[in-house]
């Protein structure tokens, strides 16, 4: 196909999942991160066969987890045929060489399998360009007979953009990849930078967030646009900018990579011009998906990506919108609704702590089921409508 992905119909590999209880992870927590492991593996194409986890004071420097875990592992993949390990952390060089040796199966960790995923969603030469770069880097400290025995003719998760063949891997060869990527990042740096010139001073807001929480959705019914938005993780990798007009009021409107824990470094890297929509914008609208039991630790990720790439994003006027309300099952505990768990009114959830997310002006609707649409038009116009006063003072006409 010309672009350095293979492509190819598989059956879906079987894997497992490895996870650890430590001192700093709980067992709900190292649950929930194994669970997310879980959507990101079936959104790769694999089925999770089982989930191992052991309670460490901190992940075994040599291989993970404990002599008697691997083990376990080992023989749980041998007697079921299971094609892949996947490790919920970053496996270090020397870690993975280990555990590979041991298990005798592909090996793969978090970082390696979201690279994956981004791999196979890249659709312009933009964001195949930054996944490259960031596959690249990660690869190259992590040479090992996985890599170096690879033909094109194997496939599977793991194994899509970087390091398809023998020649690949060598350690020139990809240094100087790394190298002649950087070098096309910066001319497409150039002329993105040239593009967001070219738009003129229009208000700039973003859609920010947690990955799979709607963002998409609300673009398509603010734009009356057609984004690609699907219930799978990083269903959006390239930012996508429409002009929007809200009663008399134009403003441009991007469409942002959701986000998600431990999202690797190379890729926030490589990704930091496709960010500069974040870094550029007017307003951002961050939203939260309320029927995630963690909504809260999706905020507070994104925040910390946010503030990564932008330290003066916390200046910045910022809507939570709190997306996917009709789906949304309140506890008993939470002030404010009905104990029987009857429908609730949006009064019930503005009555909550919610509505008092930090400093931040919150809203609740549903993008799917078209609920209270209409407050949010108005918060952002009312948004948008302050900035453009402020950056155009003589023009009344809106007001």
């Amino acid at each position: 196909m010309g672009d350095g992905y293979i492509y190819t119909e598989m059956e879906p590999e079987d894997v497992v999942l490895v996870g650890v209880i430590t001192d700093d992870q709980t067992e709900e927590m190292a649950k929930e991160f194994l669970d997310e492991l879980e959507f990101l593996a079936e959104t790769a194409g694999a089925v999770t066969k089982k989930k191992f986890t052991q309670k460490v004071s901190a992940p075994n420097p040599k291989t993970y987890v404990g002599s008697g875990k691997m083990e376990e592992i080992r023989l749980y993949c041998l007697q079921n045929n299971i094609d892949a390990v996947i490790f919920d952390d970053e496996l270090s060089p020397s870690q993975l060489r280990n555990v590979e040796r041991i298990i005798n199966k592909k090996i793969l960790d978090r970082n390696t399998l979201i690279l994956d995923i981004f791999a196979t969603r890249a659709r312009t030469a933009d964001a195949k360009t930054q996944v490259q770069l960031a596959q690249y880097e990660y690869l190259l400290p992590r040479l090992t007979k996985l890599w170096t025995h690879l033909d094109r003719e194997k496939g599977g998760i793991g194994m899509k953009g970087a390091g398809e063949t023998q020649l690949e891997t060598d350690r020139r060869i990809i240094q100087q990849k790394i190298s002649l990527l950087k070098d096309k990042l910066k001319k497409i740096d150039k002329q993105k930078a040239v593009q967001r010139g070219n738009r003129g001073q229009l208000v700039r807001v973003a859609l920010v967030g947690y990955t799979n929480v709607g963002k998409s959705t609300i673009m398509n019914m603010l734009a009356k646009s057609e984004v690609f938005a699907e219930n799978k993780l990083f269903a959006t990798l390239d930012t996508t900018v429409r002009k929007v007009v809200i009663e008399n009021l134009p403003f441009l409107l991007s469409d942002t990579v959701g986000f998600i824990r431990k999202l690797p470094h190379q890729l926030i890297e490589s990704f930091k011009s496709t960010l500069d929509e974040v870094r550029e914008a007017d307003v951002l609208i961050h939203v939260l998906d309320i029927a995630h039991p963690n909504f809260e630790d999706h905020f507070r990720v994104v925040n910390e990506t946010i503030a990564e790439i932008d330290s003066g994003q916390a200046d910045k006027p910022t809507l939570v919108v709190f997306n996917k309300v009709d789906a949304y099952n309140p506890k008993p505990s939470d002030i404010g609704f009905h104990p029987e768990g009857k429908e609730f009114a949006l009064d019930e959830l503005k009555a909550t702590w919610m509505s008092k997310l930090g400093d931040k002006q919150c809203i609740f609707i549903s993008a799917q089921e078209k609920i209270n649409i209409d407050e949010l038009k108005a918060r952002i116009y009312e948004e948008v409508k302050s900035i453009f006063q402020i950056r155009y003072p003589y023009h009344n006409f809106l007001y």
